[in-house]
């Protein structure tokens, strides 16, 4: 069997199109991240923003489909099934639009940040699952107490967090995110930006958002790709270099 040469790059794209439910919303993205660095996609409602981001992530969305050009994540290939696609899932912790509002109803709180583990391993120590729980529970400002708990028992900002927490149990190499602060307030939105950092600079953790947020823009150091219509119409670093309205328009400051 031939050896899978690992990448440079935690994503890469090129002349990537993408297609939902038959109809073209991405079209030609081409863009590389690498490890311990964070992208901001940003634009208008329906600029494909979310659809880049969830092919990245490996969502299993019926319809969503690479139709032109290449994309992998880690080295694997968007394409890929099977085993290495699984294996992508798990390099790649992904917090959909809304992902704070549709946490499995019938399982605690500890159960839901902890499946991702139990799904993968087939023995699971539960002491030391409970622990890496607790740990992220306390890192997003939670009550350990909130293990226990239901989804319907929670605010949405504490919602937002679980589902965040779940996103991180595996420890991925890339997070994807998809305005990852949604009904957080000031202060644990600080508690969310930091749990991302620290995987960021302490252990090489490539950040992809999706957000119209300069702040967050800021707070990651993100470089910024803007799309209208499917299409990249501005790359640059921060918001500094990229210049974007809500109208969709971009370009690269001088």
């Amino acid at each position: 069997m031939q050896r899978r040469v690992p990448s440079d790059f935690t994503i890469e794209c090129d002349d990537l199109s993408v297609a939902r439910g038959g109809a073209r919303v991405v079209e030609g993205i081409t863009l590389r991240l690498v490890p311990g660095r964070a992208l901001a996609v940003m634009g208008a409602t329906g600029a494909g923003k979310s659809s880049l981001a969830a092919l990245l992530a490996g969502a299993d969305e019926p319809g969503l489909a690479v139709v032109g050009g290449s994309a992998s994540v880690a080295g694997i290939p968007v394409r890929a099934g099977g085993r290495r696609r699984r294996m992508r899932s798990y390099l790649t912790g992904y917090l959909a639009q809304g992902a704070g509002t549709n946490l499995p109803a019938r399982l605690t709180v500890g159960e839901v940040i902890g499946e991702p583990v139990t799904s993968r391993d087939r023995r699971v120590n539960e002491r030391a699952l409970a622990l890496r729980v607790a740990g992220l529970l306390d890192e997003l400002q939670l009550p350990l107490g909130t293990a226990a708990k239901y989804p319907y028992e929670l605010s949405s900002g504490m919602r937002q967090r679980v589902a965040l927490a779940r996103a991180l149990v595996l420890g991925p190499r890339l997070f994807v995110g998809d305005d990852p602060y949604a009904n957080l307030d000031l202060e644990v939105r600080r508690a969310a930006r930091d749990a991302l950092l620290r995987r960021r600079d302490g252990e090489g953790m490539a950040i992809l958002v999706v957000t119209n947020d300069p702040d967050t823009v800021r707070d990651l150091d993100a470089d910024v790709l803007v799309m209208r219509a499917g299409h990249a119409v501005g790359l640059g670093h921060g918001t500094a270099d990229v210049l974007w309205t809500p109208d969709g328009g971009a370009r690269i400051a001088s």
